[in-house]
């Protein structure tokens, strides 16, 4: 009798050590694997389910919340729902239970669900506290100032961008096609999924976020980086060189001629060439006035080819062929944004807000502050500089250069009574056929 009570106990034990073993070895090596499994929704599920902050827009208007799910015989609780629809679209982007999360919503998902170490040790301090751990945001962009963006633009493609050159917050972000959060994060799985296919086979791809995403020529605008290089590097003052008056530039080894708008003849110094956005001075400054080598290191400076520090997620690169060294009609075609040069819209506002911020630009964010539920603060963004391309005194120089070119330049239609306003316009051509 006693030998087989214990037979049976060691059996017993036999077998709670292998479910032991086997519920750690599932908990912890098997862990991820089984997170990962497609097959698996459990986490995606817990996600959706799980209480997430608002998000409010720089002026107080409510841009994102969860709501209680008025379909009562749907299995999800909340409902995250957008007031601001397209308007807000790349911003605040998605949370959709099939397709994930874009934009705020997925930069900063442990903030918006309370799920950051210090969120959690707050949590356990709350413990009696009747309220859900979440976070919620404040960001910089402003429903008055995205709203004249969207009207001003109209239903054509591109993109408005607004900083703060003093702190780097973004006040204006929209871009033209946009579209409605709400379409994609629904609980009605159906009507979710037809809405993704429509997107995704709309014109324009509209859920790209192409302010920040997508990179263009910039075509003249890209004159305020080369002239600003010639600047910092010392080889162009305001007053020396004089470039020559002409209709057109041919860079060596090459016999095409890079022409100015209209055959127009243009010359002069660096304050008349940018006013008339003048593309012979200007191929001829980053070819034989600047130098491959001093363009490629002052275009980095500037924050081409080097991911720009946005909290944003997938921000694309701003580019500068660097191959221009040994390429003197590559680099006379890209001194004035043309051939190979590429850049966001983010970025070349952040040029033009780093010239007026006396050389420094600044790190762009759109998240200005996270708080509790309680109204604690939880975090904050600090003004950070990120890159200094320009000394003050060249900054100063070159932002006194491009009042010029509103006041009598290209750019009059700026003007502003009563204001002091500086621009550059820019068109860029397609094409194999030099400008």
């Amino acid at each position: 009798m006693n030998r087989s009570i214990r037979r049976l106990g060691v059996a017993l034990m036999v077998c709670y050590v292998a479910l032991f073993a086997k519920l750690n070895w599932i908990q912890v090596i098997d862990a991820d694997e089984l997170a990962n499994n497609p097959l698996n929704t459990a986490p995606i599920r817990q996600d959706f389910n799980r209480a997430r902050g608002a998000i409010t827009s720089g002026d107080g208007v409510l841009l994102a919340e969860s709501i209680p799910n008025p379909d009562v015989d749907s299995e999800f609780e909340r409902l995250r729902v957008y007031p601001e629809g397209e308007l807000f679209g790349h911003v605040t982007g998605y949370f959709s239970f099939q397709f994930g999360a874009s934009g705020l919503e997925r930069e900063y998902s442990e903030e918006l669900t309370g799920q950051t170490f210090e969120q959690q040790v707050r949590g356990f301090a709350d413990l009696f506290v009747a309220s859900e751990n979440v976070g919620n945001m404040t960001v910089s962009v402003r429903q008055d100032l995205q709203q004249i963006a969207r009207d001003q633009l109209g239903d054509r493609e591109g993109s408005v961008v607004a900083i703060d050159p003093r702190t780097g917050e973004i006040l204006s972000f929209w871009s033209y096609p946009s579209f409605d959060p709400n379409a994609l994060s629904g609980t009605d799985i159906e009507a979710t999924e037809q809405a993704w296919a429509l997107y995704n086979l709309a014109p324009g791809t509209p859920l790209r976020a192409h302010q920040y995403q997508d990179r263009y020529f910039p075509g003249s605008t890209f004159k305020v980086v080369t002239g600003s290089v010639g600047l910092e590097t010392g080889t162009v003052t305001n007053d020396e060189p004089s470039y020559p008056f002409v209709s057109g530039y041919t860079a060596p080894q090459t016999d095409l001629v890079i022409s100015n708008f209209g055959g127009r003849v243009c010359g002069g110094t660096l304050p008349e060439i940018l006013a008339v956005s003048c593309n012979s001075a200007f191929a001829q400054m980053g070819t034989e006035t600047i130098g491959g080598e001093l363009m490629v290191q002052g275009t980095d400076s500037w924050g081409f080819n080097q991911d720009v520090p946005i909290d944003m997620p997938a921000p694309a690169e701003s580019f500068f062929p660097p191959d221009v060294v040994s390429n003197p009609p590559k680099l006379a075609q890209s001194s004035i944004g043309q051939s190979d040069v590429q850049a966001t819209p983010l970025q070349m506002a952040m040029v033009a807000g780093a010239v007026a911020n006396g050389g420094t630009m600044m790190r762009p964010h759109l998240m200005t502050e996270i708080r509790d539920r309680q109204g604690s603060l939880v975090d904050e963004a600090e003004p950070e500089p990120w890159l200094t391309p320009l000394s003050p005194g060249n900054a100063e120089t070159m932002r006194a250069d491009m009042i010029g070119v509103v006041e009598d330049g290209t750019a009059t239609a700026l003007r502003i009574p009563g204001f002091e306003v500086g621009g550059k316009t820019g068109t860029a051509q397609l094409g194999t056929d030099p400008p």
